[in-house]
């Protein structure tokens, strides 16, 4: 390695790891080193963010809700970033979604309003949590699935004395969490509203069974269908007396069908800002087979640390770093013809369909199989504009949050 490129790659590591401590409090940015840092001196394997794809991304998204009439939450599951979120804020959200209670507990510690948790949660600790986060001045809405839930929720919320707007998140097709569409909802709404700290808004609606359906026709059909549930319930709940004006649901594969369907009010788009292999196969509009209404912006950074067989390379980016939650693989970016495959913890290798492979210590970025879980993999993202790093953003919210 040149001398140069080991030092400064030394460097950055030190001084990533200085720094750890005001970036916990920040959760915004991590200091570079004096003298800047480029692509070719971040340590590998490395999440990279392309932000001239990154930056169309959050402008095509806004631009479309706000041509459609439509607003948006953007969900942090995808990113799991303050410092992303803040930027989906200033493009024109109406607010940030959360997965889990430690992903709430980062934005609000870095100033996200309108932070709605769209998890069931069904245990007195994580609601209490939520509960203190309200209490403490934080923006956040539940959504809330079932009578177990509305119990602890109101507990808890009558003990702190803290009003809590809630949505009835409604399962429309996934049978994965909410309540049954109709008077079940309707029931459970009744439930809420026999405490007067919780306030109903409206429901939710997550269609995941729609969002990675293979084929825009179909995948239209199937979202309408769904989303069709959660309209009717929405319609029930104002018939019955509830002040239920929200619908929030939808997604990335979705957002030009829902965003369509009078009633809806925000999408909850994630994986919009980054794209990944699995979205890209789903197929666009018009009979597209590649859906690129959106930019692939994350890349895995790796090198070549093995050359020893013609026929074959190793990378530096196995399992640790790649995402298996999915059948797809890795996809090389500007390299036609590479194919990935495991090769251990460490470890990927490469072969190709009839072109050339790289040299040993070459540098080559893939395209994520699943954007969500790849984050997860890693505490840091590399912003960069062509070969320069401008910015390391945390990755704030992926494990439990730090408290205090």
């Amino acid at each position: 390695m040149d001398r140069r490129i080991f030092l400064a790659s030394t460097m950055t590591t030190g001084m990533i790891a200085a720094t750890s401590s005001t970036t916990q409090a920040a959760g915004l940015a991590t200091e570079l080193p004096s003298g800047g840092l480029t692509k070719a001196t971040i340590p590998t394997p490395a999440l990279v963010v392309d932000l001239d794809a990154f930056e169309s991304n959050l402008q095509k998204m806004a631009d479309h809700c706000r041509q459609a009439k439509c607003g948006f939450r953007p969900h942090a599951k995808t990113h799991k970033c303050p410092a992303i979120a803040q930027r989906q804020m200033t493009a024109g959200a109406r607010g940030i979604c959360a997965a889990t209670v430690p992903e709430a507990e980062a934005l609000a510690a870095a100033g996200i309003r309108g932070i709605l948790l769209t998890s069931p949660i069904v245990d007195a600790g994580k609601i209490g949590r939520m509960v203190g986060l309200a209490g403490s001045g934080a923006d956040v809405m539940m959504a809330v699935g079932s009578q177990r839930q509305a119990s602890l929720l109101a507990e808890a919320a009558e003990a702190a004395r803290i009003d809590i707007p809630v949505l009835i998140d409604l399962d429309v097709g996934d049978r994965r969490t909410g309540s049954l569409p109709g008077e079940a909802a309707v029931e459970l709404a009744r439930q809420l509203a026999r405490s007067r700290r919780l306030q109903i808004r409206g429901v939710q609606a997550y269609a995941g069974h729609a969002s990675h359906t293979v084929g825009f026709e179909a995948r239209q059909q199937t979202s309408r269908t769904a989303m069709g549930k959660a309209v009717e319930t929405k319609a029930l709940l104002q018939k019955a007396g509830f002040d239920a004006k929200m619908l929030s649901g939808g997604s990335t594969g979705t957002y030009n069908i829902d965003s369509q369907i009078e009633g809806l009010t925000e999408l909850q788009v994630g994986s919009y800002v980054f794209m990944d292999v699995d979205y890209r196969r789903i197929g666009g509009a018009g009979g597209q087979a590649v859906y690129a209404d959106f930019q692939p912006s994350l890349t895995i950074l790796t090198t070549v640390v093995n050359a020893t067989h013609s026929d074959r390379r190793t990378i530096d980016a196995g399992t640790k770093a790649v995402d298996t939650t999915t059948t797809n693989l890795p996809q090389a970016k500007n390299w036609p013809g590479l194919v990935y495959a495991k090769a251990g913890d460490e470890f990927g290798a490469l072969t190709s369909d009839g072109g050339t492979l790289p040299s040993l210590g070459e540098r080559l970025e893939f395209i994520v199989p699943h954007c969500d879980p790849s984050v997860n993999l890693f505490d840091r993202l590399y912003a960069c504009r062509g070969e320069k790093v401008e910015s390391i953003w945390p990755i704030q919210a992926r494990r439990e949050f730090a408290r205090g």
